[in-house]
């Protein structure tokens, strides 16, 4: 006969179990109670506004936002496009920004470092 010793992570899981039922309930309470000031009349003192044209919500909504990307892509591209840059992918040439103007003084192999900087360079 093979008996199994009830292992200790047991305890721990049903305990972990509570803790997200208790957890998932109380979310769907709470998002309960905090809708429910949202299906309230509107007080007697204030304005009942008209109703929103859906063509004016779809222009404020969606058309402010794409207005300003174009106008942000413009002002990014249009530099580059007046100097007569390419823009398309791969055409740009590699380029180390804030380095020397002259290139990069490289050591030729076997050779001392005199002129150059790094770790034990001499300024």
């Amino acid at each position: 006969m093979i008996t199994s010793e009830p292992s200790s992570s047991t305890p721990v899981r049903r305990r972990q179990r509570r803790l997200a039922r208790a957890a998932a309930a109380s979310v769907v309470l709470a998002s309960a109670g905090l809708a429910a000031p949202a299906s309230a009349d509107v007080p007697e003192g204030w304005s009942n506004p008209d109703d929103v044209d859906m063509l004016y919500a779809l222009l404020l909504l969606a058309g402010v936002p794409l207005l300003l990307f174009v106008v942000i892509v413009g002002l990014t591209y249009l530099p580059a496009l007046v100097r007569g840059e390419k823009l398309m992918p791969g055409s740009a040439d590699d380029q180390w920004f804030g380095g020397p103007r002259q290139g990069a003084k490289e050591i030729e192999a076997g050779a001392h470092a005199d002129e150059t900087g790094g770790a034990r360079g001499s300024w």
